[in-house]
């Protein structure tokens, strides 16, 4: 079997083409950290500091879809042990706080607004619980996070995501607990079998940073030892790093996926890349950070490399104390969200499954003429779920009667979207499939003013 008959074996399950298809969602990270204004909790926090007198978690909804966001992850709970829901397992909870006298459940609360709104719903567990006497002792604290687990995939409906990060550390007895990953993998799969299992599992991987970049080319069929990297490198999230969330990618990872850099791998899987960022500097609520809220222009910059490169946008809003988005956060999802549909409101085509016109020597060209416009933004899928396989590509218009290049790319996968600098007034575009694994196979062109 040659190299691209193997590489075009490799195409994405129904969970994860169902995940990418959802393409921009939400992180809500709560929890005593938002009382203590700190990004990581240390496990003796008291619950008695957690009081979100104003809570609404239809607000929270209601914001997300405003900005085109389609999901929402909960951090149900964070490093510090506190759980949003009244675990059965733990003291450290929303049923010790004084929110609602105990009675409180943040989780059920966000699925069921969730659920109201049409946003699909996913939890963050983290693994690390400072809180927890059992992390470190093997075993017995997989037993206990297993059951944390199950609660959380049986009592609040369909669940679309299980987010975990590889934060690691001593317990109290002075030793890292060994998560088992497989074990909880497991749990999951058995429990919610639609859902994805992101960052540290099987189904999603982390972009690589967390100030908003993605590659250049954004593969989603690499190596499979590529699935074990944040559980080994325990990176994400580094709370002693700030400035690594503002890193863009270094150049020697830059490469995942390329035919070169896949020639000798002997086993390949389908794992698509998640940008995840926060829409302030960090990802819990601050209050010297109301000014610093990222704006619509740059979460659409974001949205255009994340998206429109392959890959999904997971953008975190923290609550402020009182448990509402901020006032300033909520008018930033809104503008984005204007500008979104704007960009994409005056298609000068739109059309699916479009067939190549001509091929010479392997090269698959499409044609596409139109009244003239001022062209802004094109838009290019291919079918994933038969493979990943366009490698090089241009697009091209008619000046004086002569093809002229306008953009030329590598990756297209899910989703492509080309914004042009310039506008350009127009009434003619091909597109050249220069490089391919196979046959391309495009789901979708599209050309908006």
């Amino acid at each position: 079997m040659t190299l691209e008959e193997r590489l075009v074996q490799v195409c994405p399950s129904e969970r994860q083409l169902a995940h990418q298809q959802l393409e921009f969602y939400a992180f809500v990270h709560f929890t005593v950290n938002t009382f203590t204004n700190k990004e990581w909790g240390d496990g003796t926090e008291k619950p008695e500091i957690f009081n979100p007198h104003k809570l609404d978690a239809e607000q929270w909804v209601k914001a997300v879809k405003s900005a085109g966001m389609k999901g929402l992850i909960l951090t149900c709970k964070h490093h510090d042990g506190f759980c949003l829901w009244p675990s059965k397992y733990t003291e450290h909870s929303v049923k010790n706080s004084p929110y609602k006298q105990g009675n409180g459940d943040i989780v059920a609360e966000t699925a069921a607004a969730c659920k109201k709104h049409g946003i699909k719903f996913g939890v963050y567990l983290s693994p690390w619980d400072r809180n927890n006497s059992l992390y470190g002792q093997g075993e017995a604290y997989d037993d206990f996070f297993c059951n944390q687990l199950t609660e959380l995939l049986t009592g609040y409906g369909d669940i679309f995501s299980v987010w975990f990060d590889g934060a690691c550390g001593e317990g109290p007895n002075g030793k890292k607990q060994i998560y088992n990953f497989d074990r909880y993998y497991e749990v999951i799969r058995n429990l919610q079998p639609n859902a994805c299992i992101s960052v540290c599992g099987p189904d999603v991987r982390w972009c690589g940073n967390e100030a908003g970049y993605c590659r250049p080319s954004e593969w989603s069929v690499v190596p499979l030892r590529t699935k074990d990297t944040e559980i080994i490198k325990e990176k994400s999230q580094q709370e002693d790093s700030p400035e690594f969330r503002q890193r863009k990618i270094s150049a020697w990872d830059s490469d995942l996926g390329s035919r070169e850099l896949l020639k000798n791998e002997e086993k390949l899987i389908w794992y698509p890349a998640e940008v995840n960022t926060s829409i302030r500097p960090g990802w819990f609520y601050h209050p010297n950070e109301n000014d610093k809220v990222r704006t619509p222009e740059d979460l659409f910059n974001i949205y255009l490399n994340s998206v429109g490169g392959n890959a999904t946008f997971l953008l975190n809003i923290p609550p402020t104390p009182e448990g509402l988005f901020h006032k300033k956060d909520v008018e930033v999802l809104e503008q984005f969200g204007t500008l979104l549909k704007t960009a994409f409101s005056k298609p000068i085509f739109e059309l699916t499954k479009p067939q190549f016109q001509n091929t010479t020597n392997q090269f698959f060209n499409y044609t596409f003429t139109f009244p003239e416009t001022n062209l802004s933004y094109l838009v290019l899928q291919e079918d994933i779920t038969k493979s990943q396989r366009v490698e090089n590509f241009s697009i091209m218009t008619r000046e004086n009667n002569q093809l002229k290049e306008i953009f030329t790319g590598t990756v297209i996968g899910y989703k492509k979207i080309i914004r042009l600098q310039n506008a350009i007034k127009t009434n003619y575009i091909e597109v050249h499939i220069n490089q391919c694994r196979t046959t391309p196979q495009l789901l979708f062109v599209g050309a908006y003013e």
